[in-house]
């Protein structure tokens, strides 16, 4: 039934010469080859047409391996495959499967069929030989698990000729046989489970019965505990599997002789089931995330973390030296001059950050020969026999511990304030608020570089990056729509919120009411990536607001009342927000 696997003399298939692209790809999945099939000796042919009539096939005499290229997942371009990146392979998870499928064979069906042998039997033992070496496989190469469901659909479609009608799985016991050994020895193998082919179990039970079923699965367990180059015990598991059939194992495995159906235009429900069965695999593939690698995982988030860095100065380009879109109606509503009471907050706020980016003392501990120290004996011990041997004491017996506080790092603050319709009767305290903090840092001893941004349908700049304010800008707020995503962007750019070089401390002063589920879910996974990489996010949110729980996950949020009153407490939460991302 299965042409996986060449006769010894067999010959490839001639399917050179061929375009540039596959010859490429040809020799990249080469160079991955040795990896899989632990063999160096492995020539790998993909193609359209290669297989010798299989989605693959593996040639033990001339040690190649064929893929037929036409199984390349549609819209992958061969010129653009690289599978020497892990997580590259999903796009073309059905070739690679195929490629794992014969990397199998290649490494484990090390047995060949003796001379003599039954064909009836030595056909059964090579159906066998399919869910045998790809536990093998997974039992060496766990993560392979995942390239080889991939690949189950083309090859038990292929394996039962599923899509034909006249050739396809009949009612018979040899029919359900082979689909039992090729989806339901896959489950026992850890390839498939049991949820996916239920539907064949049912119809292959209603066929065999369930003490043949029984019967067969033990065949097939034992020929999963059978050696790679034990030909005679394969040959006797494939004789039994026919004789519980009720199969001759004298004759060769061509047709299944006295079927009902044979020839019917109509599928049979066994076929259908197995049609079904392989679409919900391949369904449940696809949704499946595909293994990688630690060196893929660093490449691809080294090439994201460019991207996002590349975004964010670009949105800092359009809204501190543009001065944002040209469009939408997000505008300030003029300037005055701060009060006394915020000139004193502001500094009582420059007061609290002076330590907030402050690390905790490092505790150093050393080793001496001479005090101060504790004295360990030991080490007194080791020096005592150095000395009465002649030699010059290198032991070190005293410890000592100190403990010395981090430099105070600079601190760059990142201040946006929502603008929306929401905010309306909070928009003086939240435009106090930003002249505050903007202006505390004019006031730090500890370097310090703010910028600030007001959000609605547009970002608009209220200070530049490196400006203290020094009047208070005022706004209307009037927008349907809150741009938190671009806001956090457009700081991240300005001061490098990402990286880690300083204290870094984002204050977003909003009612967290994102109405625009895209805004929303942007402005998460930018405040996501902050975080990871060490940037403080505080909340300044008006008194009685709820917090929207999944935006704010982790962060400092801060009740914003009076600024002017509150200050001290804004210094505390912007403190504990810092500390927090140590």
């Amino acid at each position: 039934m299965t042409a996986h696997i060449a006769a010894l003399a067999a010959t490839p298939t001639a399917v050179f010469p061929t375009a540039p692209e596959w010859l490429a790809l040809s020799a990249a999945f080469g160079d991955e080859v040795p990896a899989i099939a632990d063999r160096d000796d492995l020539v790998v042919t993909v193609a359209p047409g290669a297989g010798h009539g299989a989605p693959a096939c593996f040639f033990p005499g001339s040690a190649t391996i064929e893929v037929d290229g036409s199984h390349l997942d549609t819209g992958v371009d061969p010129a653009t495959v690289e599978p020497h990146r892990v997580g590259d392979r999903k796009r073309y998870r059905t070739i690679w499967g195929l490629l794992t499928h014969e990397s199998a064979h290649a490494k484990h069906s090390v047995w060949k069929v003796p001379s003599g042998a039954p064909p009836g039997a030595a056909a059964a033992a090579m159906l066998l030989e399919e869910s045998r070496i790809e536990a093998a496989q997974v039992r060496r190469r766990p993560r392979d698990r995942y390239w080889l469901r991939a690949s189950a659909t083309n090859l038990i479609l292929a394996d039962t000729d599923a899509k034909d009608p006249a050739t396809a799985l009949t009612m018979s016991a040899h029919s359900a046989a082979t689909a039992a050994a090729l989806l339901l020895a896959r489950v026992d193998g850890g390839i498939l489970n049991a949820r996916e082919t239920a539907a064949v179990a049912r119809m292959v039970r209603g066929i065999l019965g369930t003490d043949t079923l029984a019967a067969l699965r033990e065949i097939w367990r034992e020929a999963r505990r059978t050696a790679d180059n034990d030909a005679e015990t394969m040959i006797d598991l494939g004789r039994r599997w026919c004789e519980a059939i009720g199969t001759d194992p004298d004759t060769p495995d061509a047709a299944d002789p006295g079927e009902p159906g044979d020839g019917e235009v109509t599928p049979s429900p066994l076929a259908d089931a197995v049609l079904r069965v392989v679409g919900a695999i391949a369904a449940e593939v696809d949704s499946e995330p595909a293994p990688t690698d630690p060196v893929t995982e660093r490449l691809e988030a080294a090439a994201a973390e460019v991207a996002a860095r590349e975004a964010a100065a670009w949105d800092a380009r359009t809204v501190f030296t543009s001065g944002g879109s040209r469009s939408g109606g997000t505008r300030t509503a003029g300037t005055r001059p701060p009060t006394a009471a915020e000139r004193t907050a502001a500094r009582h706020l420059a007061r609290a950050l002076d330590t907030a980016g402050v690390r905790d003392r490092t505790t150093i501990k050393a080793t001496s020969a001479t005090p101060p120290g504790r004295l360990r004996m030991r080490g007194a011990m080791a020096a005592d026999a150095q000395r009465a041997a002649g030699v010059i004491p290198t032991a070190e017996p005293f410890t000592r511990t100190t403990r010395r506080t981090v430099p105070t790092p600079p601190l760059r603050l990142g201040i946006a304030c929502d603008v929306s319709s929401s905010m309306g009767k909070f928009a003086r305290p939240v435009a106090s608020a930003a002249w505050i903090l903007g202006h505390a840092a004019h006031h730090t001893r500890v370097p310090a570089t703010t910028a600030s941004v007001i959000f609605g349908a547009t970002v608009r700049p209220i200070t530049h990056p490196g400006t203290a304010p020094r009047d208070v800008t005022e706004f209307a707020a009037l927008d349907g729509v809150e741009a938190l995503d671009s806001a956090i962007s457009a700081l991240d750019g300005a001061l490098s919120l990402s990286r880690a070089d300083a204290a870094r401390l984002l204050v977003i002063v909003t009612d967290t009411d994102i109405v625009d589920d895209e805004y929303r879910s942007n402005a998460q996974t930018r405040l996501e990536r902050l975080r990871a990489n060490g940037c403080a996010v505080l909340w300044l949110t008006p008194a009685r607001v709820v917090p929207d729980a999944e935006l704010v996950k982790g962060d400092t949020v801060h009740p914003l009342t009076k600024p002017t009153t509150t200050a001290r407490a804004i210094g505390q939460a912007a403190t504990a927000a810092l500390r927090a991302t140590r």
